[in-house]
């Protein structure tokens, strides 16, 4: 504040989680707004040892969402309504549960519908209810938790069609993403939330679309990698145990963050 920096600390009873920043830049007699928006920290250290995606994008309407949510952090009025981003306490729970409940519409009519979130945690009851009927209804659901997960998959009846991975090895998994396949549409999201009461509720998170196609690609390869690993990943069982994942003979060995790197060289970024 000395040095002329606005210092704003937030609310005392909702934690700001979200990860973003906005850029106003004048070019050309015009003012144009630049928006980043994380699923990590802004730290140093972390960032060496935790692994996270960011989007960095001049979308008018994203940009728009986040200059009202900082208006409304540093208290200058309430958003009254979001126009792509998805914001907790505000809109996060019911636009999941409306994208949920959508997949599970496209499977009951016998189209394409498939789910797959990566999350560090999956322990929001009303979340898990929702993954449950959506798996009744016959989507497909790969979830990729690193810590925790309240849900059980492959319970007969229940959540056959639902498959619950996690990760270990090198890096520490810290990246949130969301793919929902409905009929030919797919919608791909990257942020801030796990699905937990704390984070849909009580909390300041930002969950952003992301729909460059360029961008979905590299979402999806990052998907495909952790669903197809077979040296780093550990399976969750219907009765809660946990059993690493093994190659089979003749299987091609996948190791998440090994191929990652390899990917990552190969177009050298």
């Amino acid at each position: 504040e000395q040095a002329g920096v606005h210092v704003v600390y937030g609310f005392p009873d909702l934690k700001i989680h979200a990860k973003m920043t906005l850029i106003v830049r004048r070019e050309g007699g015009e003012l144009r707004r630049y928006a980043h928006i994380g699923t990590g920290n802004y730290h140093a250290k972390t960032a060496r040892l935790y692994e996270d995606l960011g989007i960095f994008t001049a979308d008018e309407d994203i940009a728009a969402d986040v200059a009202d949510l900082f208006n409304y952090i540093t208290g200058f009025g309430k958003p009254r309504a979001f126009r792509k981003l998805l914001v907790a306490p505000f809109t996060l729970r019911s636009g999941l549960v409306e994208r949920i409940r959508d997949v599970a519409n496209a499977a009951a009519k016998g189209k394409n519908a498939r789910i797959r979130l990566k999350v560090n945690h999956l322990v929001d009851a009303a979340i898990v209810d929702e993954l449950y009927k959506a798996s009744q209804a016959g989507a497909t659901i790969d979830v990729v938790a690193r810590t925790t997960c309240a849900l059980r998959p492959g319970v007969d009846g229940v959540s056959e069609n639902i498959r619950v991975r996690s990760l270990v090895g090198r890096f520490l998994e810290h990246s949130r993403i969301w793919t929902f396949a409905n009929g030919r549409r797919r919608e791909y999201y990257i942020g801030s939330a796990d699905l937990m009461p704390r984070n849909l509720d009580l909390r300041v998170e930002v969950v952003t679309p992301v729909t460059d196609p360029d961008l979905t690609g590299r979402l999806q390869e990052i998907l495909d990698v952790m669903l197809a690993d077979n040296l780093q990943a550990w399976e969750l069982s219907e009765d809660g145990s946990w059993h690493r994942r093994q190659p089979v003979e003749g299987e091609t060995r996948v190791a998440t963050h090994k191929r990652l790197r390899e990917l990552a060289l190969r177009r050298g970024v």
